[in-house]
């Protein structure tokens, strides 16, 4: 199945902590295969287990078990040959690499981004962004 959905960061930390519950809701009404995260989203999240201190043991717990049920999306050629065009066209926003990343390899496989900061993904040309916690 072709993945329809690419979520980023926060929307897989509210899936973690299962708040709000919106977000829980609108993923349960997708099939296996539907949604996955890129590569770069397991690299910031892995690196918010490694800095959450006490409660790591109990952070990557719950990653792992939100990786049993999201497929990673290695980031390939093709997600790289989409970053550069994106990237060129909004080199004037510095602060927000791994974004872009995100955002070229969600355009790179068709799908849909999931986010709540949909801020930061407007105006990049072609992609699809969704808000799962507004929008349900």
């Amino acid at each position: 199945m072709k993945p329809r959905y690419m979520l980023d960061t926060n929307i897989c930390i509210y899936l973690m902590k299962q708040q709000p519950p919106q977000v829980r809701a609108r993923f349960a009404e997708c099939y296996v295969g539907e949604v996955v995260i890129s590569a770069i989203t397991l690299a910031e999240l892995e690196f918010g287990v490694a800095c959450s201190g006490e409660s790591q043991a109990r952070h990557q717990a719950l990653l792992d078990s939100l990786l049993e049920d999201i497929p990673v999306v290695p980031f390939e050629a093709q997600a790289a040959r989409a970053y550069g065009p994106l990237r060129a066209t909004h080199r004037d926003r510095t602060q927000d690499a791994l974004d872009k990343l995100i955002a070229s390899h969600a355009l790179s496989i068709g799908a849909t981004l999931v986010t709540n900061n949909e801020a930061d993904f407007r105006g990049f040309a072609g992609l699809r962004v969704e808000n799962w916690v507004h929008n349900h």
